[in-house]
Formats: C-alpha cells, sequence, structure tokens
C-alpha cells in the first residue's frame, strides 16, 4: 500500500513559517534585553554578591515570566498594541506609556550604540566612534531588506546563539564554583533589591516588555487560537536571556572565587580576558557587538511600534523613521558621547515603568471591549499582581534610596 501523501502541503509551510516567527519573536525580545548594560549589570552585581547574586537572577527570572506571560497573550488576544490597550483602559494613558517608552529607548540605543562601537573596538582595533557607525549601518541594513521581519528575526537568533555559545566557552574556562552558586542561588547571603529591579528593569522592562509581542502582530501571529503558541514564545524570551545570564554570572563568579581583580573600567571586559586571555578579550568583542547591535534592532523596531498607530505618517513610512531612529541615536553618540548617568537613570526608571504597563494591561484582561469574550486564567491575573506589587515596592525603594545616590 502507498503510504498517504500529504493532502495539504500548505499547512506545514504555514506550521514552520509560525514556529520560525515565534522563535523570532523570543529571540528579538531575549537579544533586546541583552545589550551593553546586561554585560555590564550581570559582571558588577556577580562582584558585589558573589555566589548569592544567584537569587537575584532566580528571582528575576519569576518576575520576568509573570510579566511576559499577561502582556503578550493580552496583546495576542486583543490584537492591539500595548499604547491602544492603555488609551482603551484610560484615554490618554497609552500616549504616556508610549512616550516614556521612546525616551527610553532612545537613551538606551545611545549606550547600545557605543556597545557596539566598543564591541568594534576591541575585535579589529577601530576607534568607537567608527565602529558605531558600522554598527548603526549594518542596523540599517537589516531595515532595507524587503522582508525586513524575517531578516531580523533571523539575525537576533544566530547573534543569540553566538553570545551564549562563546560566553559558555569563558564560563567553562573560568571553573566557577558551580555547588555554592546552587547553594547561595536558595540561601542567599544577601537579598539586594536594586539588583532585582535592575534586572528585572533590563530583562523586561520599558520598551522589552512589547518587543516581542508586538513582532508577533505585525507577522499575524494574533487571535485566542494563537494563545499556546505566544505563551511558549513569551516564555522561551525570558529563558534564553536567562541562560545568557546564568553563564555571564558564572564566568564571573570563577573570577571572583579566585580573588582576581576585576577592572572597573570596564568590568566584562576584564572577566572575558582573566578568564581565557587574549583570546577571551576577542571573544568579549564579539559578545559585545553581538548583544549591542541585536539591542540597537529591538529597541528602535518597538519604539516606533509604539507611535506608528499615532499616525498614519509613521505608519506608511515605518521603516524609514526606524531608520532615522537608529541615525539620530549614532549621532548623538559621534557628538555627545555616552551619558552614563543617564543611562542608568533610564534603566532603573524602566523598572518603574514595567509596574504601570503591566497592571494597565491585567485590566484590560476583564475589558470585554478589548478583549470580547476571553477569559483571562485567574492564576494568571494573580501571578501578575504580585509582579506588580513587588516592582512598585521595590521601584519606589529605589527611587527613594539608591538614585540619589547618581548624582551626588
Amino acid at each position: 500500500m502507498e503510504p498517504v501523501k500529504n493532502v495539504n502541503p500548505g499547512y506545514q509551510k504555514k506550521v514552520k513559517s509560525s514556529w520560525e516567527v515565534l522563535l523570532g519573536a523570543a529571540f528579538l525580545m531575549a537579544t533586546s534585553a541583552i545589550g551593553p548594560g546586561f554585560l555590564t549589570q550581570t559582571t558588577v552585581f556577580t562582584q558585589q554578591l558573589a555566589a548569592s547574586f544567584g537569587f537575584v537572577i532566580l528571582m528575576s527570572i519569576v518576575l520576568d515570566v509573570g510579566a511576559q506571560l499577561n502582556v503578550w497573550r493580552i496583546i495576542a488576544v486583543s490584537e492591539k498594541r500595548g499604547q491602544d490597550i492603555a488609551n482603551m483602559v484610560f484615554p490618554g494613558l497609552g500616549y504616556f506609556v508610549a512616550l516614556l517608552i521612546v525616551l527610553g529607548g532612545l537613551a538606551f540605543n545611545i549606550g547600545n550604540i557605543a556597545g557596539a562601537g566598543l564591541g568594534l573596538n576591541v575585535i579589529f582595533g577601530v576607534t568607537p566612534v567608527t565602529g558605531a557607525m558600522i554598527s548603526a549601518v549594518i542596523g540599517i541594513g537589516i531595515f532595507l531588506v524587503k522582508e525586513a521581519g524575517k531578516a531580523m528575526d533571523r539575525f537576533a537568533q544566530i547573534a543569540g546563539f553566538v553570545m551564549i555559545g562563546l560566553t559558555v566557552y569563558v564560563a567553562v574556562s573560568s571553573a566557577p564554583p558551580v555547588g555554592e552558586a546552587v547553594v547561595k542561588s536558595i540561601l542567599p547571603d544577601k537579598i539586594d533589591m536594586f539588583a532585582i529591579i535592575t534586572l528585572v528593569g533590563g530583562t523586561v522592562g520599558g520598551y522589552i516588555t512589547f518587543a516581542g509581542g508586538h513582532r508577533l502582530l505585525d507577522a499575524g501571529i494574533r487571535g485566542k487560537e494563537a494563545v499556546p503558541e505566544v505563551t511558549k514564545s513569551s516564555v522561551s524570551g525570558v529563558l534564553v536571556t536567562a541562560i545568557m545570564r546564568i553563564v555571564l554570572f558564572l564566568a564571573a563568579l570563577g573570577i571572583v572565587a579566585q580573588g582576581l581583580a576585576i577592572d572597573p573600567a570596564n568590568p566584562p571586559a576584564s572577566v572575558f580576558k582573566l578568564a581565557a586571555g587574549d583570546v577571551g578579550y576577542k571573544v568579549f568583542g564579539i559578545v559585545m557587538w553581538a548583544a549591542a547591535v541585536t539591542s540597537v534592532i529591538g529597541a528602535a523596531y518597538t519604539s516606533v511600534s509604539f507611535i506608528k498607530t499615532f499616525s498614519s505618517a509613521v505608519a506608511n513610512n515605518e521603516k524609514m523613521v526606524i531608520i532615522g531612529f537608529i541615525l539620530v541615536s549614532t549621532l548623538i553618540f559621534a557628538i555627545v558621547g555616552r551619558p552614563i548617568k543617564v543611562l542608568v537613570l533610564v534603566g532603573a526608571l524602566n523598572g518603574l515603568i514595567l509596574p504601570i504597563t503591566l497592571a494597565t494591561i491585567l485590566v484590560g484582561a476583564y475589558m470585554k471591549k478589548i478583549v470580547g469574550d476571553y477569559k483571562h486564567p485567574l492564576w494568571m491575573t494573580i501571578f501578575g499582581g504580585i509582579v506588580v506589587v513587588v516592582m512598585a515596592y521595590m521601584g519606589g525603594y529605589t527611587l527613594i534610596h539608591e538614585l540619589p545616590k547618581l548624582f551626588l
């Protein structure tokens, strides 16, 4: 008997295409989070907290999942972007959120461009400004491709795998005390709230919360029937980021455990070099460049997605506006340089934006004019509500006790 032939070959193609988009959205979110600040924060906090930083990472993963599960699902079910949901919950709120996210995205992108320039400086010896300009051209090239969405997805995936693979090599070279890291991740010597809010803000705060969800909308993956796939994609994005964070933490912990001095001028570069010598330093350059340039792409794409529903001119010329966003970021860096204090401030404020945006999404999940007859799981609402309360508390604490120190 002849085997039954596939009566609908187009279906398999559609499923494969959808999976590629879902994976691409996960990596877009993850690589948007993994930028120069991500590398520096992870190294600095490991130096300060040693193995106990594992607890901070564990807590941040739980909070990240709670945020992303709710946000991506409601965006998919409502078939609306974050700013439009916010405006339907409370008129004008969407414009306020969009303003915060676009300004934060622009500030971060200056740092991302700087990081890309530094990466090429390490690899090829060009000046950071020249490296930044080359990186900007590459980022712009992604959006000049006819199918820019697919190009962006594929670039994010390749860069993500490269970053993780190379950092694993450095982590193995540094020989970290894995057993101690596991124990302290559950029973830490110290709990640092500033570190937790910084990690959560840098992983799912600001524009990053919506990067993957908006990408799925643009790719046509929406509606109640897409919820299972959207859920898997959102969790996958958090897990990719977590893997990179854990591997980098272990690499830095190995250096700290050996009592070696980490250079405060460039902590992550110091870790890579101490762990694997000159080869490690070159590996740092590659990881830094990949982290930075993917964050440039993610920040530009998501920031513009927050304003295109407010203006038909922006919507009709989305690619050109994204390219302009990258050019402005590069120009500011080339002229002014990297405003470190502003970048740190915006990073912490991203953690403050999260409770506002997540609370808005949770309210929208129970408004029929937004989600129709969809019933949001109660456990997910409670999970998201806990994230809102915890992040609001820690954000307020940080605002009062920590941020003033940045300007003393």
